[in-house]
């Protein structure tokens, strides 16, 4: 199973501009992902991504409530057997 996850675009860097690159903000880490698929992100845009690369844009509101989701699932914990 692949989980997408939303995060935050801080930079973008420009190596190769037929393969945009970002710094995403995941909250406790950051990662490069690839921009090849929503090339029209802007720094401050959320994203999801999956496998390394930003698979479209959300709203703010969109990628809190996941957040909020993931972090409501993560503090239940696992399930009893």
């Amino acid at each position: 199973m692949c989980l997408a996850i939303p995060g935050r675009v801080r930079a973008i860097v420009a190596v190769d501009p037929a393969l945009p690159v970002a710094t995403v903000d995941f909250g406790p880490f950051v990662r490069t992902v690839q921009l090849l698929y929503v090339p029209e992100t802007k720094v401050g845009d959320y994203v999801i991504v999956q496998a390394g690369f930003a698979i479209r844009r959300v709203s703010e509101a969109e990628a809190e409530e996941s957040i909020r989701a993931a972090r409501e699932l993560a503090a239940s914990g696992p399930e009893p057997a």
